[in-house]
């Protein structure tokens, strides 16, 4: 049984780990998802520029997936088996530079080869950071880690929005404001990569703001995890990739990913095309409403998630909510005003399944086999992003309107609803055995 003195050494381990690391985590990550999207708000200038179609818009902005879906895996092996620290520098260094190197390319096919090699640089950072938390945060704590980690992801797209607005409206020495728009916005993730290699110790046992009771604790903690898993690892990760919720739950992430990024980064100009509007920095602003409902969103059916146990529902309503708003468009007036109630709609149904979809694995695999198959879905069902931008922009460009767009965007939410519901109910915990 733990002393007094071992419990104090934990809980003050646990409360100083969180504080050090997952703001600077969460800083990481906001600036991953400014430099991934910020495509979203440059087409507004970049299209007539560079002469860019729909479909060739579509491609580009898929195109990053490309080159993600292969280096995760690589990623996040370098991070457990080299350094974490080290890889996390240069990751953020390598895409940072090439997002600043995007704002010079003069051509389609320049635009996407930066494209794909930001979502190569960019690959490995996502699992990288997961396997990362491995390291820090001991099996209780890990969930909300990770929960407090992606809570970046919709406050990336708010700040984003009005930023992107701003610079876009800037014509400094002769150059345009979508140009400006890829030069700074690398240069926090550069300057964050190099901060990185200072800030983030790889273990805790080289941590100097820990105590001393304080390291060995949390150390010990996690060797103990360590070794009761170590028998079942290789057995378990082969189990959980056979598992049919394992697929279920990709193919359902896969849709959702298409839906998904189909709306992000098609959102500013169909808000553009649908207005009228030619003010970039309105466009700005008023693109990030639907974000700050997925946020709202995120953290309530976060919390409703954990508070009841369930899961998929959790997961499936945001989705039908969206593919709800988007079907009501068709039967309803048309105005600005009304345009921007469905989108925020959509923007929460986009954003708040975050929590309650990653907390399915672990709902009905033992933790071992879950952080196998949280790899596992997110690799495969990234591929996702690269088709929904490349289906809009192909369907805008033959159809001259987002109609067929939204079709496409409210079935694939039906689907990965579906699809969701149809995996297990969560199995108590204690049932379950590592």
């Amino acid at each position: 049984m733990a002393s007094s003195s071992q419990l104090d050494a934990g809980a003050s381990a646990r409360t100083r780990i969180a504080t050090r690391l997952l703001p600077f985590l969460f800083l990481l990550y906001v600036a991953n998802y400014l430099d991934r999207t910020n495509i979203a708000y440059a087409t507004l200038g970049m299209k007539g520029d560079l002469g860019l179609t729909d479909s060739v818009f579509g491609t580009a902005s898929g195109i990053f997936f490309i080159g993600y879906l292969g280096l995760q895996i690589p990623g996040a092996l370098l991070v457990e088996r080299w350094s974490a620290r080290l890889l996390l520098a240069i990751t953020l260094i390598t895409w940072g530079a090439l997002t600043t190197l995007t704002g010079f390319v003069r051509t389609p096919m320049e635009l996407y080869g930066a494209r794909f090699l930001l979502g190569a640089a960019e690959a490995g950072f996502f699992p990288g950071v997961i396997v990362y938390l491995s390291h820090w945060f001991i099996y209780q704590d890990r969930a909300k880690a990770v929960a407090r980690f992606m809570a970046a992801i919709p406050i990336g797209f708010m700040i984003g929005g009005p930023i992107a607005g701003t610079i876009l409206g800037v014509h400094w020495l002769g150059i345009t404001g979508w140009r400006w728009l890829f030069l700074l916005e690398g240069l926090p993730a550069i300057v964050l990569g190099l901060a990185a290699v200072f800030v983030l110790p790889d273990w805790p046992n080289q941590a100097r703001w820990l105590q001393p009771d304080e390291r060995d604790w949390i150390t010990a903690r996690l060797a103990e995890e360590r070794r009761a898993k170590a028998h079942l690892e290789h057995a378990k990760i082969w189990q959980a990739l056979r598992q049919p919720a394992v697929l279920v739950l990709t193919a359902g992430l896969f849709f959702t990913y298409s839906g998904g990024y189909a709306f992000w980064f098609w959102f500013p100009t169909m808000l553009q095309r649908f207005t009228g509007w030619t003010d970039v920095q309105r466009i700005g602003w008023v693109g990030a409403i639907p974000f700050v409902a997925g946020l709202i969103g995120m953290l309530i059916l976060g919390w409703s998630s954990d508070r009841t146990g369930e899961r998929r529902w959790h997961f499936a309503i945001p989705q039908l909510t969206a593919a709800l708003a988007l079907g009501v468009w068709f039967f309803i007036p048309h105005s600005n005003v009304l345009l921007i109630a469905v989108f925020t709609l959509v923007g929460f149904g986009t954003v708040a399944y975050l929590p309650s979809f990653w907390a399915l694995p672990s709902a009905f695999l033992s933790s071992s086999a879950a952080a196998a198959a949280v790899g596992f879905i997110n690799c495969t069902a990234s591929i996702g992003g690269f088709v929904g931008p490349k289906i809009i922009g192909n369907l805008s460009q033959r159809n001259g309107s987002f109609n067929s767009g939204f079709i496409f965007m409210i079935a694939c939410w039906t689907i990965a609803s579906l699809l969701v519901l149809l995996c297990p109910r969560p199995v108590p915990e204690k049932k379950r055995q590592d």
